[in-house]
């Protein structure tokens, strides 16, 4: 059995904004190639955790720390430097509609990297064949599927061969079988890049089919109350909030 090796640690972490507390006293690991889920029903904080992982909010306690080196008790410089092994996924995809596809995945390698215009195309074309896009480079985000667009903020992602990468909310909008489709390329990325994912979703089918990892955030105690295998949890979990959560009152039959 390989050795885990840890990738993010958070030590009591409290997300807030100004007073108002959404998640305190967060102490977790995700190790290095695995697939962890920041799990929980609406408005429990999970987006908010995600962006205190990424660096895009501070926390108002506690500690954040990637590959060993704390990110908020660094410099800016460092921070910076870290965030260019961050790629994020966002829920709406994010991309910029003036732009094609191989423009938007484009983009951050002009903005880090002393390219030639060809050599960015070229880089550009091997992100979205990566996950399943080659031959779109030119088409624009209004020109494709809810499916591929999600696709194509996946490849702009990947643009600086991130060690972590995030994903929010990635089945959001998206029919059943669009969504498993997804959970395979994530599955594939993985496996062929090692890179280390967070992914925020509530989806049970996406949870079950590709989560190594989790935790359970809790609107109402406003803490993790559940951490592990979902698989596991499903099953041998005591607690009826996650219980309920992992079963959907036990009308779910997946995993």
């Amino acid at each position: 059995m390989l050795k885990k090796t840890p990738a993010i640690t958070t030590k009591n972490l409290e997300i807030a904004y100004g007073d108002f507390v959404i998640q305190r006293n967060l102490s977790f690991t995700v190790n290095r190639g695995e697939i962890f889920v920041l799990m929980g029903g609406s408005g429990c904080g999970k987006t908010s955790v995600m962006r205190c992982l990424t660096g895009l909010k501070a926390p108002a306690k506690g500690q954040v720390f990637l590959s060993g080196v704390s990110l908020w008790e660094t410099g800016q410089a460092v921070r910076d430097q870290m965030a260019s092994n961050i790629g994020i996924v966002y829920q709406s995809g994010a991309l910029w509609s003036s732009m094609t596809l191989a423009e938007n995945v484009g983009l951050p390698l002009g903005e880090f990297f002393d390219l030639t215009p060809r050599e960015i195309r070229e880089l550009s074309s091997l992100k979205l064949a990566l996950v399943g896009l080659a031959g779109f480079e030119d088409y624009y985000p209004s020109e494709i599927s809810g499916g591929m667009r999600k696709r194509a903020g996946v490849a702009r992602a990947l643009a600086l061969d991130p060690e972590f990468l995030f994903f929010d909310e990635p089945s959001a909008g998206l029919d059943p079988v669009t969504s498993s489709l997804l959970d395979d390329l994530i599955l594939e990325l993985r496996d062929s890049l090692g890179a280390t994912m967070i992914l925020v979703t509530h989806e049970l089918p996406s949870i079950f089919s590709v989560a190594d990892n989790c935790v359970y955030l809790d609107a109402e105690t406003k803490t993790m109350i559940a951490s592990g295998d979902p698989r596991h949890l499903k099953t041998d979990c005591e607690d009826p909030k996650v219980h309920a959560f992992l079963t959907r009152g036990g009308k779910n039959k997946t995993g």
